[in-house]
């Protein structure tokens, strides 16, 4: 009696056939199988945890075209090897049927943004709907992932030019608002700069009028046959020229045209002493007040 052998790896079993009918399950390891009577090895199934990605084509509910890449874990049953290898044809096609009916049931009902998130769900869906059916045909689904979903490019491309919109918006309101400090700041700092100018030019005339006072009471008191109005008018006649001659030495002073002819002088020092009579009257006025 002659007899023929079937060695199938380990984690893969035969399966013997015998006229063409089911006969065993030839396991890993040497078997023996009787060639003369009909039996022969019809074929093997490997019983390791195999992957099978899936590239499914769907629209969501915002009609956008997106691809998603599903990745499905499944391992033969050792104990229904029969079913899984007689009542499917193709477990790999029956598979990627199962997957691509439940992604396009559950896909469309989002909007894109939505399946993004929805990415475990989509996965869990999938799981149950593919445990349930290949269970009968001797087929364990351990995991679904969904490693991807992509949508077209001209989709991409705008998704990302209202990503850099959006954020140029926030950094243009962020730059006004700082631009907006900054004014309010300066405005600030000006108004306290005219605030202290103000205190110190009216501080200015108050020493101005006090050093006018002084100098007439002290000049009155070496020379008793003048009057403070002499005096006055003496001094802002010092002070008149002195201002010319500071004006003549400084490089960076305007020309000044004025009338120094002899009869003009009196006027010149009449107009001075005016001016500054009434300036003192209107400190001394200001200081009446806050007193």
């Amino acid at each position: 009696m002659s007899c023929c052998f079937a060695c199938p790896e380990q984690e893969t079993v035969a399966i013997v056939e015998n006229c063409g009918k089911f006969s065993h399950i030839a396991h890993p390891g040497c078997n023996c199988v009787c060639c003369c009577v009909g039996a022969q090895v019809s074929g093997t199934l490997s019983l390791r945890v195999q992957q099978l990605d899936v590239k499914c084509e769907t629209k969501t509910k915002d009609n956008v075209f997106v691809t998603l890449m599903v990745s499905v874990q499944y391992q033969v049953r050792r104990e229904a090897v029969y079913d899984a290898y007689y009542k499917l044809t193709d477990s790999k096609q029956q598979i990627s049927a199962y997957v691509f009916d439940e992604v396009r049931a559950a896909v469309p009902k989002m909007n894109l943004d939505d399946a993004y998130e929805a990415k475990d769900e989509i996965a869990r869906s999938i799981k149950e709907a593919l445990a349930k059916s290949m269970e009968s045909y001797g087929y364990i689904i351990l995991h679904v992932l969904v490693n991807d979903i992509e949508p077209a490019l001209k989709v991409k491309e705008a998704m990302n030019e209202i990503n850099a919109a959006r954020r140029l918006r926030v950094a243009a309101a962020e730059k006004a608002e700082a631009q907006k400090v900054a004014v309010v700041k300066a405005a600030e700092a000006e108004a306290e700069a005219k605030f202290l100018q103000g205190q110190g030019i009216a501080r200015q005339r108050q020493a101005i009028i006090n050093g006018l006072r002084d100098s007439v009471s002290e000049f009155k008191e070496g020379v008793t046959e003048i009057s403070s109005k002499e005096v006055l008018s003496l001094m802002l006649v010092t002070q008149y020229f002195d201002t010319l001659k500071d004006l003549g030495a400084s490089n960076r002073s305007s020309t000044v045209f004025l009338n120094h002819a002899p009869g003009g002088v009196t006027d010149i020092a009449s107009q001075i002493r005016s001016s500054f009579m009434e300036a003192s009257a209107a400190g001394l006025g200001g200081d009446k007040k806050d007193s």
